[in-house]
């Protein structure tokens, strides 16, 4: 029964548990072709067997058919994102998600994953700039994720103008105005002594960022009250306006979460 869909995806599956990821590949590529009911699944899958055998070029292909087949599954659309700023194309997926929102322009979805790309390339700068001693070099690049993290603002506010309660695009739309609050504050607190007129100033600026990040900290916590990336969050936010005794009721909400949270 060479078109039997589940002697198909379990003879895959066989192959990726025994790390035969070429039989592998060739069973689920073979069976995307088909109507087995859980093919998104499976594009994912595929895309994983790409990456172990490093072959990102696959990897991405695999996962971007998936995207154009199941435009409304997260992980197939994070996944694609997560590949294509791995291989240095951030363009082309931003582009791709861009004109998804020009078909469809009141799709907060599509609105969040474009917050997740610029977020996500905010991220990469910020690795880069940790791992840079060269100052102009650091200067640019920290520039550079500035300038993401606004871009990524900018696309989680219109998800959210469609929908207020959306979860992630709150959680995410906190942290990117969190993130220069948090830059701000390190800075500060690296100032000479005799510096306290600066440091005052530079304080100031820092607490307002952060009151600017509250209202979609609190709103995360109240969508999803045992998110722990919402609630670490919101306790980042109390430590930086200096708040001990909320951010110790934020600790312990989340140490009482379950080890497996």
């Amino acid at each position: 029964m060479p078109e039997d869909t589940n002697a198909i995806y379990y003879t895959g599956l066989a192959a990726a548990n025994g790390k035969n990821y070429p039989a592998a590949i060739s069973n689920y590529s073979k069976l995307v072709t088909t109507k087995y009911s859980k093919n998104a699944g499976v594009y994912l899958d595929l895309s994983s067997l790409y990456l172990a055998s490093k072959d990102t070029a696959g990897a991405l292909k695999a996962v971007s058919e998936g995207v154009t087949k199941y435009p409304t599954n997260s992980d197939l659309r994070k996944r694609e994102i997560e590949i294509s700023l791995q291989t240095g194309k951030e363009k082309e997926v931003t582009d791709k998600i861009q004109a998804a929102l020009a078909n469809d322009p009141k799709n907060k979805t599509l609105y969040y994953y474009a917050g997740l790309t610029y977020s996500q390339t905010a991220d990469n700068y910020a690795k880069e700039a940790g791992a840079t001693k060269d100052a102009a070099a650091k200067a640019k690049l920290q520039a550079s994720k500035a300038e993401a993290y606004v871009k990524a603002g900018e696309m989680y506010k219109k998800a959210l103008e469609i929908d207020p309660n959306y979860f992630e695009a709150n959680l995410n739309y906190g942290y990117v105005i969190l993130n220069p609050a948090i830059d701000a504050y390190n800075a500060a607190n690296k100032l000479p002594a005799n510096k306290q007129k600066e440091y005052d100033a530079a304080i100031a600026k820092a607490k307002a960022q952060f009151e600017q990040a509250k209202p979609y900290l609190v709103k995360a916590v109240e969508l999803q009250p045992k998110s722990i990336d919402a609630l670490q969050n919101l306790r980042t936010y109390y430590l930086g306006v200096k708040d001990d005794a909320n951010a110790s009721k934020l600790k312990a909400q989340i140490d009482a979460l379950p080890a497996n949270q």
